[in-house]
């Protein structure tokens, strides 16, 4: 995948959560740190049914524009991944997101709030 498709789908991800009201956005640069990815983005949604329609949205506007992904979690919806290759979702409700903490796990690298 070239940088500009990384970029755009990012862009795509990041614009589909704001749109649907997801909370505390935070994009984590992964470029040089791991292989898994270029970014992480971690989200969180209200309640279940939020964390599970964030993730439904994520998936169909990814695929309307012809990018492939891979979910898993939405059954429980306490914490969904939505895996676009070079681009990795986590959408959480707010507690399971304070108790794994993944912001703090990478930490060492460069994170940003959405919009920034």
């Amino acid at each position: 995948m070239t940088e500009n498709q990384e970029n755009a789908i990012l862009s795509l991800i990041e614009k589909t959560l704001e749109d649907n009201k997801a909370e505390d956005v935070v994009v984590i640069d992964l470029k040089g740190k791991t292989s898994i990815a270029g970014h992480m983005v971690v989200a969180s949604g209200t309640s279940q049914r939020h964390v599970a329609a964030l993730a439904e949205h994520v998936t169909q506007a990814l695929k309307a524009a012809g990018y492939p992904s891979v979910t898993e979690g939405e059954e429980k919806a306490d914490w969904v991944l939505v895996d676009a290759y070079d681009v990795i979702v986590h959408i959480f409700k707010p507690e399971v997101r304070e108790f794994y903490s993944l912001e703090k796990m990478w930490s060492t690298v460069k994170t940003r709030p959405l919009g920034n």
